[in-house]
């Protein structure tokens, strides 16, 4: 797909990685001829996916098995990184759940554990990566937010409050960080054809593509390739962007 190797040699790190969104990205990343370290919270859910890509782009995948609101073990992954390869190019801050409730169903260990997840987490991995990250120079921080964290969207509101934290935290951490040449941007996915949007059932679907001008559902390929975009050179002008990616669903 690239003409070139846009990330030929870039030492990369992608959070939640076993499906959808972020096993894409390892995908477009490994073609683009990235080194990429790939999390996921399930231990070795990811082995043999490693190594298939690593074999079929004559790069390497190395599996990170932790869960990402483990502040010591998501230390402990960026210092193995910064030992192995003294150097870190790119972080995507791809894990993240959700779990829907309707406003006077919300209790607190539902708030607590997905801004755990979609905001603390990212907020503790930007921190950690920076640290490299200027020792050398630069790089390149994503975030994974959603076009909820923008409209809004009834039944989502611990979700998208978490998704619209994601906007304004990335940013604030593009001002901050600029000047030491680190870019941080966000994709603001629309309706993407994953496992978890099929869940929602074919009348629901139908009705979602309905209200997508495009006509259609995203894939995580477009996502995917939009990750490469904001991780390579093409876009060393970017930061403090959020990238829209959703047929044209907020025109």
């Amino acid at each position: 797909m690239y003409s070139e190797k846009l990330l030929n040699g870039r030492i990369c790190f992608v959070t939640g990685t076993s499906k959808g969104l972020g096993k894409a990205t390892v995908e477009a990343f490994a073609k683009a001829g990235a080194i990429v370290y790939a999390n996921d919270i399930e231990e070795g859910s990811i082995d043999d996916f490693s190594q298939k890509l690593s074999e079929t782009y004559n790069t390497e995948i190395i599996p990170l098995y932790f869960d990402v609101t483990d502040s010591l073990k998501c230390k402990e992954a960026l210092i193995r990184i910064n030992k192995e390869r003294d150097r870190l190019d790119v972080l995507v801050n791809n894990a993240g759940i959700m779990k829907d409730a309707l406003i006077g169903t919300i209790t607190r260990p539902l708030i607590e554990r997905v801004f755990d997840v979609n905001v603390f987490a990212t907020m503790e991995l930007i921190q950690l990566a920076t640290k490299i990250m200027i020792r050398n120079n630069g790089g390149s921080i994503i975030n994974l937010s959603s076009i909820v964290g923008i409209t809004g969207n009834p039944g989502q509101l611990v979700y998208s409050a978490t998704k619209g934290a994601i906007i304004s935290l990335t940013k604030t951490a593009a001002k901050e960080l600029a000047k030491r040449n680190i870019r941080v941007n966000a994709i603001a996915p629309g309706m993407i054809d994953t496992d978890m949007m099929r869940s929602i059932g074919d009348k629901h679907l139908a009705k979602h593509i309905s209200n997508i001008p495009m006509g259609r559902l995203g894939n995580a390929d477009e996502i995917a390739n939009a990750c490469v975009f904001l991780a390579s050179d093409m876009s060393s002008y970017v930061t403090g962007h959020i990238l829209v990616v959703d047929g044209s669903v907020l025109v």
